[in-house]
């Protein structure tokens, strides 16, 4: 395979060597260049021997570089070929559950190895060639992000609607003793994997040094499920037993390796009703995007803020803040410390109800600007509505329902103030608004 040229950036090594655009790059230093990740890798080293072809033509190009120094060559697609898709029909699939409706890009599935070493995303191993694993061995590409689900090969194809999805956890296996970092995924599926399968799955991932943390994340259940498998959200009791499990494994790996690598997500925590545990028992917070640690992490930001801030505040204020319903709690305790603080200081804060996904869907990430509009409609929002990013697509203009952030202020009559999704940026949202002229 080969990757054509799309530019060749003015001044750089590669430009001042005589690369064109249009010409087609197969091989740095005889090793084949396929996608982003073989030219990231090759690229550093020093004094490559570039084999291009031009007008059907294969030549050789040498440069004179330093190790790490970049070469100045722009590809078609950030990947370089085509993103992978999921080959998956899994059960709990969110996907599956969207409204229809919805802009095309957000019924992509994507499965991809690429994409789980440059943005973090999380694969199923099921379409992964030997060539990539191979590679991932051979570069040591470190942490590789894997939705296991469960180590019960049966009950795998089961889950993942995929006879090959038991037979790839052998990769799993292949990389973990190759001693590749993974960061696994276990959606949990009440009546599926959870109980012994629970137990089962962790004892099997607990004993390998390099699989470096677990999450346990609860299945989210839209109300749009027709013609999908029978699932039911989990109940207090059963939250209970997940946690105690997780726990219970996390202290095996606490002595083992002297660190804790099983946690359940936060909302396990609020559905049992139990304390979230102190932002020291997550330890370097590596499932945040997995909703782990993240109520901790929160508070303790915006706590440490709230102590070292010394704003002052002259005037009086009024904003509104929004968040789901599963974090409602905490950032009204977040805003009620913080207009203790600041007496000058008042706001708001809703808690959005997602009538748009329907079902048990309750995470500020999954609000729609329609459910916003709906219920705040006709509401005194007072100067600014914050917002935190984590609702928006990552250029932070739309929501998932195509709502953009103009619409949104438009439809209220007031400024929206998009906040990173972190304690400390709260806190500074609601004292550091300038007062309107």
């Amino acid at each position: 395979m080969s990757v054509k040229i799309k530019n060749v950036l003015k001044g750089s090594l590669a430009y001042k060597a005589g690369i064109l655009p249009k010409d087609i790059l197969t091989h740095i230093d005889g090793n084949e260049i396929m996608d982003v990740l073989d030219y990231s890798f090759y690229e550093k080293d020093a004094a490559p021997t570039l084999s291009i072809i031009r007008q059907g033509k294969p030549i050789e190009i040498s440069l004179d570089k330093q190790e790490g120094e970049s070469l100045g060559l722009e590809f078609a697609t950030y990947l370089m070929d085509e993103q992978r898709s999921c080959r998956n029909k899994c059960i709990f699939c969110f996907i599956d559950q969207l409204p229809k409706g919805m802009r095309e890009s957000l019924y992509f599935k994507d499965d991809d190895s690429r994409m789980s070493f440059l943005f973090g995303n999380y694969i199923t191993l099921t379409n992964i060639t030997d060539h990539e694993v191979d590679r991932i061995i051979k570069m040591h590409i470190s942490p590789v992000n894997i939705s296991v689900h469960t180590t019960n090969p049966e009950l795998r194809c089961k889950m993942m609607n995929n006879r090959f999805a038991g037979k790839s956890l052998e990769v799993l296996w292949k990389l973990c003793e190759a001693g590749i970092e993974i960061n696994c995924q276990l959606v949990m599926c009440p009546g599926y994997n959870d109980g012994q399968e629970l137990i089962k799955t962790l004892t099997d991932l607990c004993k390998w040094e390099n699989i470096r943390s677990i999450a346990l994340v609860p299945v989210g259940l839209t109300g749009h499920r027709q013609g999908l498998a029978e699932l039911h959200p989990f109940d207090k009791k059963g939250a209970s037993e997940v946690i105690e499990t997780a726990e219970e494994f996390g202290n095996k790996t606490l002595d083992a390796f002297g660190t804790r690598r099983v946690f359940a997500a936060d909302e396990f925590y609020l559905i049992a009703e139990k304390t979230i545990p102190q932002p020291e028992f997550y330890e370097e917070f590596a499932q945040l995007e997995n909703g782990v640690g993240l109520w901790a992490l929160t508070k303790s930001e915006a706590e440490q803020e709230l102590k070292v801030s010394k704003k002052f505040m002259p005037f009086k204020r009024k904003v509104s803040a929004i968040t789901g319903e599963a974090a409602y709690p905490l950032i009204k305790e977040l805003v009620d410390s913080t207009t203790a603080k600041w007496h000058n200081l008042e706001c708001n804060v809703y808690a959005i109800k997602n009538e748009f996904f329907g079902g048990h869907i309750n995470v500020t990430g999954l609000v729609t600007g329609t459910d916003i509009i709906n219920q705040l409609s006709g509401k005194d929002l007072g100067d600014q509505l914050i917002i935190p990013d984590v609702m928006l697509r990552h250029e932070n203009d739309m929501f998932l329902d195509s709502i953009t952030v103009e619409e949104l202020e438009k439809k209220l009559g007031v400024k929206v103030h998009v906040i990173s999704t972190d304690g400390a940026s709260l806190v500074d949202a609601l004292v550091n608004i300038k007062k309107r002229k």
